[in-house]
């Protein structure tokens, strides 16, 4: 008996795309599966917590879509998704502002692959992409499959300059930016409403599509809710928004949707059908069912001002723990503190030091589309409570010393 890893006999294998080598794996997920015992504190990860799931809450939605529509949730569904998902979706998101119909929604799995699909349904090999600078690591990897060309925007603490994009757009003729414009991965950071309405405005005047990645939003601690880039005049014919349950209800359900013109939605739903099919229809009924039955606002609510006492937790102890000269951020919400560290630190070179202390955060470095910054690094301060967030900012003190 032979393993499936053994090399072939007889003829040579062809050879994988060459896009798999090109793009590589995850360095967060890598990190992931190196910190995974559970004495680790692990700030590596964007990993909710779990023990302020409302996993009752869930358990009873598929209890009742089960024991009700038990031939429905088991069976095929569209590949557009479920009716009763899309109608609350599109109730949602018209009461924040952005007037949206049930066929303006494409449910997807996870928000990870509505940025696949809009890849797969926009980009020819070769084509220009514009992200932010850092980038969300996995859109970096969706583009890169795509075989895109990425190009990083200059931005600074509020994130991407108008002007900037401007002359980029004209000088690269992109096909699309991608932006996570609210409580950044990996940032945290906020683009302010000014900055929307210019970006709008930039793809308005040029032909550019705006992908405008929100998964975060609904997590805020404090400050005013910043309009959607979606919801701007500007760009109401050429912006995509996606959203995901993922960070607001349980990321194992692997629910999100994306929200675009017809004919773009449309390209979106046939790469659906030969990715796969559909959505799970049970998870989809359960979160349609959650939403009729459960107050999600509520939960949300709940969840962010426990986040908010985390963040506060690694505000009060970055100071000791980070080395003198180390400048961090103040995010108004989401999942990610950024830090710098002084010059000459490497953090990737360092975290295995750290990991030796038994926590863990990700480099900065992969997060760049351009030269990276390797002095940077990300935090995540929601998986663990207080307590635990002050032991591990005790041992990554140490770790760095």
């Amino acid at each position: 008996m032979t393993s499936s890893d053994s090399t072939p006999s007889g003829p040579p294998q062809p050879a994988f795309a060459a896009r798999v080598a090109s793009v590589g794996g995850s360095p967060v997920r890598d990190i992931l599966a190196v910190t995974a015992r559970p004495e680790v504190v692990n700030f590596a990860g964007g990993l909710p917590a779990p023990g302020l799931f409302d996993s009752e809450g869930v358990a009873a939605a598929f209890q009742a879509v089960l024991t009700e529509v038990p031939q429905r949730a088991l069976q095929y569904s569209t590949t557009e998704g479920e009716p009763a998902l899309r109608a609350a979706l599109a109730d949602r998101t018209t009461a924040r502002g952005l007037a949206t119909g049930p066929d303006d929604l494409l449910v997807t799995t996870g928000s990870q692959q509505a940025l696949s699909l809009l890849a797969t349904a926009l980009l020819e090999p070769g084509d220009t992409v514009l992200v932010e600078n850092p980038c969300y690591l996995a859109a970096l990897q969706a583009f890169g499959f795509a075989g895109a060309r990425v190009v990083a925007v200059p931005c600074d603490e509020d994130g991407i300059d108008p002007d900037a994009l401007e002359e980029l757009v004209v000088r690269e003729r992109p096909k699309l930016l991608y932006s996570v414009p609210t409580f950044q991965n990996p940032t945290g950071r906020t683009l302010p409403a000014d900055r929307r309405a210019a970006i709008a405005g930039v793809a308005a005047r040029h032909g550019l599509w705006i992908v405008e990645d929100d998964p975060y939003g609904e997590l805020r601690f404090e400050g005013e809710r910043v309009p959607w880039i979606a919801s701007y005049e500007d760009a109401h014919d050429r912006a995509v928004l996606l959203g995901s349950f993922s960070k607001v209800m349980a990321p194992g359900l692997r629910l999100g949707w994306l929200r675009a013109p017809a004919a773009l939605r449309r390209a979106c739903a046939i790469a659906k059908q030969a990715a796969d099919l559909h959505t799970p229809s049970v998870n989809q009924l359960a979160a349609a069912r959650y939403l009729a039955d459960r107050d999600l606002d509520a939960h949300v609510a709940r969840v962010a001002a426990a986040y908010r006492e985390r963040r506060d937790a690694m505000l009060a102890g970055l100071a000791e723990a980070l080395p003198e000269g180390s400048v961090w951020n103040r995010p108004q919400g989401g999942m990610f503190l950024w830090a710098r560290l002084p010059e000459g630190y490497d953090t990737t070179a360092l975290l295995p030091r750290v990991v030796e202390q038994d926590v863990a955060y990700v480099p900065g470095a992969p997060f760049y589309a351009d030269a990276p910054d390797r002095s940077t690094l990300r935090l995540c301060f929601v998986t663990h409570t207080p307590g635990e967030i002050e032991e591990g900012l005790r041992r990554l003190g140490k770790g760095l010393s």
